[in-house]
């Protein structure tokens, strides 16, 4: 009787991951999510037409541009977009979705690039998709660690799986957090609702995990600078369904020497085993 608190514990902790691993699987496959893409076009200069997009287009210097021909039109947050039509104010890592019947259209910047990326909800990386496989979810990869803010934040280059682009991002700090008797220090990224991201390789990576990189969302920190590291909810960036991602590699000490044997493993679309 006195292991029933902990057995309801781990329960509750198992259900709780299925519940988040089954909201992130329908958002992978949500119609135009990434696994909808069905190629990635730098824009250049030279107008340029596509099979499995609307429009000729190019990278101006006003923004990318797009000429539509009379009988076609794409939609941008309600408003119907007829003949030629400029995206000006495409900021970096930002993008806009233009829409055609059940099809869209993302313009993006990435690394000072502008791409293009169709996305057909019939594409077949999306239609056969089997769930990601993932690791059981365990409570002692939930590790208390503490934010290291800089002085200042850091511009930090890093790579990026598409050949010959980078991308820079302003890092607020560092995450530290201790591992079977080791002490680890991860840089970290802007996240969401004022949070933070993390990019990393372990030792599994390239064997149960995707190779080039991972990622992990970790709440706004505390105080005195405590947050939680779920390892649990570690993911897959895009680039480990799909070859048409420009994501970025993780920085050099984001390299963890230790097998995190926790969160989403190799997608079966890289030959992952269930």
């Amino acid at each position: 009787m006195k292991k029933e608190p902990e057995v309801k514990d781990a329960q509750r902790f198992a259900e709780s991951w299925a519940r988040w691993h089954a909201e992130r699987e329908r958002a992978l496959a949500a119609p135009h999510g990434f696994l909808a893409i069905t190629s990635l076009r730098w824009l250049s200069p030279e107008p340029t037409r596509f099979e499995d997009a609307p429009g000729t287009w190019s990278n101006t210097a006003e923004g990318p541009a797009v000429e539509l021909a009379a009988d076609e039109e794409l939609t941008v947050d309600g408003a119907t977009l007829r003949g030629r039509h400029v995206f000006t104010g495409l900021a970096e890592r930002a993008g806009v979705f233009a829409t055609y019947g059940d099809r869209a259209v993302e313009i993006a910047r990435r690394g000072g690039e502008v791409i293009l990326r169709p996305r057909d909800p019939g594409h077949r990386l999306r239609t056969a998709h089997a769930e990601t496989p993932a690791y059981a979810p365990d409570p002692r990869w939930v590790l208390p660690g503490r934010y290291l803010p800089f002085k200042a934040p850091r511009a930090v280059t890093v790579g990026s799986v598409a050949e010959g682009l980078e991308h820079v991002y302003e890092a607020p700090g560092q995450v530290e957090f201790a591992w079977a008797g080791t002490t680890h220090r991860l840089t970290a990224f802007p996240g969401g609702h004022g949070g933070l991201l993390i990019l990393f390789t372990d030792a599994t990576s390239g064997v149960t995990t995707y190779a080039a990189n991972r990622s992990l969302s970790v709440e706004r920190p505390g105080e005195q600078g405590l947050v939680t590291l779920d390892f649990n909810r570690a993911v897959n960036l895009p680039c480990a369904y799909t070859d048409f991602a420009t994501c970025p590699l993780p920085p050099a000490e984001n390299r963890l020497p230790v097998a995190v044997e926790a969160g989403e493993k190799l997608p079966r679309e890289r030959g992952g085993a269930a």
